[in-house]
């Protein structure tokens, strides 16, 4: 993939027509739920892995608190 500065990105973007820019949004803001929805899967997965290894401690919302330095 060819290395482009943000600038010349932008001058790139900004170069397209309107209805071009706003697929290219579109694109992106997908893109970026994608991978926050994969982080969180992943995230959910090792918290299940954990919980199946007795990695975790109970306590309320205070005691969590307390522990937290």
């Amino acid at each position: 993939m060819k290395n482009i500065n943000f600038n010349d990105a932008l001058e790139i973007i900004e170069s397209l027509p309107e209805e071009q820019r706003e697929s290219l949004i579109e694109i992106v803001r997908n893109r970026l739920i994608e991978e926050r929805r994969d982080k969180l899967a992943k995230n959910i997965s090792e918290a299940k892995e954990e919980y199946k290894r007795g990695n975790f401690r109970k306590g309320t919302v205070d005691d969590l608190m307390r522990e937290i330095p």
